[in-house]
């Protein structure tokens, strides 16, 4: 007995040398020791405080929950109860251990440390997690302004349509399937879907299948344990199925999807769990998945190209986004958007002639809003003064446009049209160089000038 309070002093005096808290409980969460530093820290007693629950000392002690787990924390953050300290701090930087006797657990031990130097430490790292968060719940709340199905343009009944689909589909956690063309907002239609869905709060992860090369598209998706492959990260590496885990995960181009990672993905959505390549041990996830293509896959099923079984499992919900030459009653309002938020972006007041959304409703838009985007941009960029004129819309668009107008109207007219489609052509081709442009078409300069006057074709004159 005297061997062991010899040796429970000296315990005790190499922790009063420390500037660090120390504090130790017992199974029961009884505080069994607790130094200098932490006592004149709490403004407390030892004598007071040995044999007392911890919680009544420390009312937000995790201590408890190291014995029952077993497991160490090292340097947590920790925020004291408002008035623990009476240097009113309000956070520590903390260790937490379990004290073990083999593999049983009798003890546990908590090192706080309230240095100066890593107090303030302590007070930028939380004020860094706080400012953190917040940005955070800002990107959150701004993605899903953006991406919310009010903020969606279009009010042809097709496209309503689809939107009136993809809302029901946010209400619950099947798999979805979209089909469109190329351009046609596939991506923004997974966006609303999942900041509309009890997911929001959760992460939205895309992947480009198309994009990946097919040798690295495994490890992407699906991740790798350390030293699994030659240039393997130390500690290994995620997978974008983890990363999704508790959101969504959005399988674009999903039709380019190699036939032999078809297979693991449908593992994967089956038994809602993976394996990173190199591991064994499997993972759970929960995650909610989206794929998109603008390819028919019913057709590369019959080509042995898609898998069937992983078709139907994608194609729970599906919905089919119309393209923009369906929609042309749309077209105005996506040309108002792009120009409204150009002018905002460079302080401009710029608008369109008549003429212009006439010629654009009569294209036929392969590449569908983003190519209607592209040819806004480019015309924008072109302007001089505060008006786009049909002059500055790409030759392909005009030329198209004027193929599908009717012959109605008086022969000087259609003339005209003609006249004015080949100008514009020449005059793309040359860069707009009216003196190339002229000497192709074997007329004068003043000639050139004098027609695209008549033409309302406004150009620089170089």
């Amino acid at each position: 007995m005297k061997e062991l309070r010899r040796k429970t002093l000296i315990y005790q005096q190499i922790l009063d040398m420390s500037t660090d808290g120390f504090l130790v409980v017992d199974t029961d969460n009884r505080i069994i020791e607790m130094n200098k530093a932490y006592c004149n820290f709490l403004g407390i007693k030892r004598d007071d405080v040995i044999g007392k629950h911890v919680l009544e000392v420390v009312k937000n002690s995790k201590l408890g929950e190291i014995i029952k787990s077993g497991e160490t924390e090292v340097n947590v953050l920790h925020k004291l109860v408002e008035g623990q300290a009476p240097n009113r701090e309000k956070v520590v930087i903390v260790t937490r251990a379990p004290v073990k006797d083999g593999s049983q657990v009798i003890a546990a031990v908590g090192q706080v440390k309230f240095s100066k130097l890593t107090m303030e430490l302590a007070s930028k790292l939380q004020a860094m997690d706080s400012e953190l968060e917040y940005y955070k719940k800002e990107l959150k709340r701004i993605a899903g302004t953006r991406y919310s199905f009010e903020n969606m343009i279009g009010k042809s009944p097709i496209f309503l349509e689809a939107k009136k689909i993809a809302q029901k589909a946010a209400r619950n956690d099947f798999s979805v399937l979209i089909l469109g063309d190329t351009g046609t907002g596939k991506e923004v239609f997974a966006n609303a879907i999942h900041y509309a869905s009890n997911r929001k709060e959760g992460p939205f992860i895309r992947v480009n299948c198309a994009a990946i090369p097919s040798e690295l598209l495994e490890s992407e998706l699906f991740g790798y344990e350390e030293g699994s492959f030659t240039g393997a990260k130390r500690g290994g590496k995620k997978g974008k199925f983890e990363l999704a885990d508790g959101g969504t995960i959005f399988l674009d181009e999903i039709g380019d999807m190699p036939i032999n990672m078809q297979a693991k993905i449908l593992r994967v959505l089956q038994e809602n769990e993976l394996e990173r390549v190199g591991g064994y041990d499997p993972i759970p996830i929960n995650v909610r998945v989206i794929a998109a293509t603008n390819q028919d896959l019913e057709k590369k099923m019959n080509n042995n190209t898609f898998r069937s079984d992983l078709y139907y499992r994608l194609n729970v919900i599906q919905i089919k986004i119309p393209p923009l030459r369906e929609r042309t009653e749309d077209i105005t309002d996506f040309v108002n958007y792009f120009l409204e938020e150009l002018n905002e972006k460079y302080g401009t007041n710029i608008s369109l002639e008549p003429e212009v959304l006439q010629v654009l409703k009569r294209y036929s838009w392969p590449g569908n809003i983003r190519e209607l985007r592209n040819v806004i941009e480019r015309a924008y960029s072109l302007v001089e003064g505060n008006v786009i004129r049909t002059s500055l819309l790409p030759v392909n668009v005009f030329s198209q446009s004027k193929d599908m107008i009717t012959t109605k109207g008086n022969l000087d007219n259609i003339i005209g049209e003609y006249e004015r489609e080949t100008l514009l052509r020449i005059l793309e081709k040359n860069k707009y160089n009216c003196k190339l442009t002229a000497k192709e078409l074997g007329i004068h300069r003043s000639t050139l000038y004098k027609k695209l006057n008549k033409l309302n074709i406004v150009v620089e004159r170089k």
